[in-house]
């Protein structure tokens, strides 16, 4: 009896207290990877699951795509947004939880996110 009283003393305390709010859920969105062209892949995000926003990085160094890499838009931070990736080279979607604002020329994990994960990975060919 001594033991069934302390089980649920412990569980009213859980809920009371709020202890196991603070465990982490990984990021999950949905996207859609359009490699119809080779050379210019397509990725559209279609759902924002509990990710804040989704990233496409550069899997050699690990840097959120820019401009200058001839994407446009590599920061995808509602449903609906596309990017178009030309720059030959293997790539990965990252969804994150945080502020997403200064992902553009920074590597993933920012410190400003609270998790990342890695969703998709992609290909560019090279046209030539």
């Amino acid at each position: 009896m001594v033991a069934i009283t302390v089980i649920l003393a412990a569980v009213i305390a859980t809920f009371v207290l709020g202890i196991g709010d603070d465990i982490q859920q990984d990021p999950q969105a949905g996207v859609s990877i359009d490699d119809g062209d080779p050379a210019a892949v397509d990725v559209s995000l279609t759902s924002m699951g509990n990710a804040d926003g989704v990233a496409i990085v550069d899997t050699d160094d690990g840097q959120v795509l820019n401009e200058s890499e001839d994407v446009d838009n590599a920061v995808l931070g509602s449903t609906g947004m596309t990017a178009t990736v030309g720059e030959p080279g293997s790539y990965s979607v990252v969804a994150y939880m945080g502020d997403g604002s200064d992902l553009d020329e920074t590597s993933v994990p920012d410190d400003e996110l609270r998790a990342t994960a890695v969703i998709s990975n992609f290909d560019v060919e090279d046209p030539a």
